[in-house]
């Protein structure tokens, strides 16, 4: 293909960020060595820990962890599913992606939060973070591996780099948009009593703020999740990396075995964290402990009342006698 000739120089701008990444290899390899050893070490704990638990134990915890959140309903469901990967042959891949997606997403989030504040009561750090987010966020996902590989050579922490960037723009986005949102009268009525911007920000802003925060927080660990299989790509061992090789061998069998719990996964992870967010639903186990607590205190006291009823009673009785003697 012949190439157009214009007037227009051509920006080096491919040489400059060659030069950057360049820079930072040389100059921070000793951090960089650092990074991938704990990156790796902190990964390798938790899949060991997490696989060490026998996987019917873990199917009941995640059962619970969805009750508390949700429902009994989505409980049998997480149940139900989780049995699926395991009858697929994809549980320690399934725990392995797992380990990654959180890993990453707590990564992610200690960044995004606290930076999403700042740019919420900072119109200045608002105005020069957005188009870095908007960079991050319509920057093809596969670029970011080109980076990764060369900070941390071939493995999980690549992926779990490419993940915790690719991932954090709407944790960023959200926590903004949360702490804007919240009514400036109520901000002004804390002000007036004399809180602090601190007291401001842990008593008003921020529990206001909750449910948008954890919208946030959904839409990263969805993200992170949809790394999965480009991790894959680089080295990260888990569901991702069986959708490669079964890409690689055109192995249909395998890569929809896998694909389907990558999508289980998904499911479990959006249901928990989009009832956390949200008000209390009826059926969650917290729900029905406070019930059983409320019948028990009204049992209690109709129980003291009874007792208080047969004792004026057998009180009134006596008197009587009494005064017939």
């Amino acid at each position: 293909m012949i190439p157009v000739q214009t007037f227009i120089p051509k920006i080096p701008l491919g040489k400059l960020v060659e030069g950057l990444i360049d820079w930072i290899q040389n100059h921070l390899h000793g951090l960089l060595t650092v990074v991938s050893h704990a990156g790796t070490s902190v990964n390798d704990t938790l899949v060991d820990l997490l696989l060490a638990v026998p996987p019917l134990l873990m199917v009941i915890v995640f059962a619970l962890i969805a009750w508390v959140a949700k429902s009994w309903r989505l409980a049998v469901g997480t149940a139900v599913t989780f049995l699926l990967v395991i009858s697929l042959g994809q549980w320690d891949n399934a725990m392995e992606t797992l380990v990654l997606v959180t890993i990453a997403t707590l990564t992610a989030l200690i960044f995004a939060i606290p930076l999403g504040i700042w740019a919420a009561r900072n119109k200045y750090v608002s105005a020069v973070i957005r188009p870095v987010l908007d960079l991050m966020q319509t920057m093809p996902a596969f670029v970011y591996l080109i980076p990764s590989v060369l900070f941390f050579s071939i493995g999980v922490v690549p992926g779990m780099f490419a993940t915790l960037i690719f991932s954090m723009p709407p944790g960023v986005r959200m926590t903004e948009l949360g702490i804007k949102q919240v009514d400036k009268e109520t901000v002004e009525a804390g002000r007036s009593f004399g809180a602090t911007d601190w007291e401001i920000l842990k008593g008003i802003q921020l529990p206001l703020a909750i449910p948008t925060i954890m919208a946030g927080v959904n839409q990263v660990i969805m993200l992170a999740l949809s790394m999965a299989v480009i991790a894959g790509m680089v080295g990260a061992e888990g569901l991702g990396q069986e959708v490669v090789s079964a890409l690689a061998k055109i192995n249909i069998s395998k890569g929809s075995e896998a694909g389907l719990s990558i999508v289980f996964l998904a499911i479990f992870l959006d249901r928990v964290t989009s009832a956390l967010g949200a008000p209390r639903e009826k059926g969650s186990l917290p729900s029905l402990i406070d019930e059983i607590r409320r019948r028990y205190r009204k049992w209690r006291h109709s129980r003291a009342l009874l007792k208080k009823k047969r004792a004026l009673l057998k009180k009134g009785g006596a008197r009587p006698a009494h005064g017939n003697q």
